[in-house]
């Protein structure tokens, strides 16, 4: 079961989402916060899975929360629930860690299964989020980065699974390697390419193979 941290300055908001994973069985809400200082706290505290994080909030809001959280506890993973579909909010919140950014309007379906995805070990965006993100980082160049051309066959293999939203796991058991081998080919492939997540790498890979 995927231990859930909700995180929103709304009480409304928690409650609905609370009331919505509520007859989820794949899901259980262990906690939540009303700002990304609170959030912090209750993910030392409560060890989630995933942390569903809303952005605007007072205190701390959730792309400090966010980087924070990616930074001291690299195990949980941060999905951005917001209304706000502003390029620069979509960008940082990457850049801080998350591995994901949707809007409040997605489907209740759709959120649990984003959700369930994550935990996976995929990224999630909304409609258009994505092209958002490519659009507007400077990580993402139309011709390779620096060290892009040091990368090796097989990692440039792995970065293109990566780009495909495929986990660890998956890409093991399709290049039939160790799992231990290929999070050893992804660190080298973050630190050729300077980048600080398997999702940079997804919006690098995407942005230069799509020339």
């Amino acid at each position: 079961m995927i231990r859930l941290l909700l995180v929103d300055d709304q009480p409304l908001i928690l409650r609905g989402l609370k009331a919505l994973f509520k007859p989820e069985t794949s899901l259980q809400v262990v906690g939540e916060a009303e700002n990304g200082e609170t959030a912090i706290r209750q993910v030392k505290a409560l060890n989630p899975h995933v942390v569903l994080m809303d952005v605007r909030m007072p205190v701390m809001d959730g792309v400090a929360a966010t980087r924070e959280i990616c930074r001291q506890f690299p195990e949980t993973k941060v999905l951005v629930l917001t209304t706000f579909d502003d390029d620069e909010y979509v960008v940082q919140a990457l850049r801080s860690g998350a591995a994901g950014y949707l809007l409040k309007d997605t489907p209740p379906d759709d959120l649990v299964r984003a959700i369930e995805a994550v935990h996976r070990g995929y990224t999630q965006f909304g409609p258009g989020l994505a092209q958002k993100a490519m659009g507007t980082s400077p990580s993402t160049a139309s011709t390779p980065p620096p060290g892009w051309d040091d990368l090796t066959p097989r990692e440039l293999e792995i970065l293109g699974l990566i780009a495909q939203g495929a986990s660890n796991k998956e890409i093991a058991k399709t290049l039939y390697i160790a799992e231990k081998t290929v999070k050893n080919h992804i660190t080298n492939i973050l630190s050729r390419l300077n980048l600080r997540d398997r999702t940079q790498a997804a919006i690098l890979a995407n942005s230069v193979w799509k020339q």
